[in-house]
């Protein structure tokens, strides 16, 4: 004769974990739906800060680019608690742009470039974001060359092949750091058509310095 399970349990009691496990599960769903809502909505006006700040800093508005970027950052240091580990991937990217934004702040300065933790951010992203830096300081370099700064323009170029040397060593870990790889290739490719617009205007300055010291010998005949 079978006999079923419910003769010898109570169908009711034979769910009880499952139901509590259920629940718990249901209310940890919604606390990571609420928390991802969230960082989807704020990073929004992180991206938006640290872009016009970039944009400020090519205008050389210093004041307001700081501004927006410890508006960012401190956007940032509240969803971070927001995020924990298991949606951190969300804020990866602003972090990243932070990271960019407050490099370039610092060339444009003069000043030390700010470490992972002044900016409390991950590996990453710290990574991530200074080959990002790459590519504005490309736009500096034409912005100085068109200036006629080519002493900064030079300058700006040795920074932007220094964070490239700097950061290659871990294209080792793109594995781990997802875009890595990526990021260098362009990085390198930049810094390739910088250093042919460089050289080329120092071939320029001493044609024209060529030229100036035969004008000046020439009158003096």
């Amino acid at each position: 004769m079978e006999i079923s399970i419910l003769n010898w349990i109570d169908g009711k009691a034979l769910f009880t974990s499952v139901k509590m496990s259920l629940n718990e599960i249901s209310d940890d769903l919604k606390d990571i739906e609420s928390r991802r809502d969230s960082l989807i909505k704020n990073t929004r006006d992180v991206l938006n800060d640290c872009s016009n700040s970039i944009i400020s800093l090519h205008r050389s508005e210093i004041s307001k680019a700081t501004q927006r970027m410890e508006r960012a950052k401190a956007t940032l240091d509240t969803l971070r608690e927001q995020a924990r580990t298991d949606l951190y991937k969300y804020i990866s990217v602003p972090e990243q742009e932070l990271v960019e934004a407050y490099m370039l702040r610092a060339i444009t300065e003069d000043r030390l470039l700010p470490s992972s933790k002044e900016l409390s951010v991950s590996g990453s992203s710290y990574l991530t974001g200074l080959l990002d830096c790459v590519g504005e300081l490309k736009r500096m370099v034409y912005d100085r060359l068109r200036a006629g700064k080519p002493d900064e323009s030079t300058k700006l170029f040795l920074i932007m092949e220094e964070i490239y040397s700097s950061v290659y060593p871990f294209a080792a870990y793109d594995n781990l750091v997802p875009g890595l790889r990526r990021k260098l290739d362009v990085a390198k490719v930049l810094i390739e058509d910088i250093r042919a617009i460089v050289t080329e205007e120092k071939r320029r300055q001493m044609i024209m310095s060529a030229m100036d010291n035969l004008k000046d010998h020439l009158e003096k005949l």
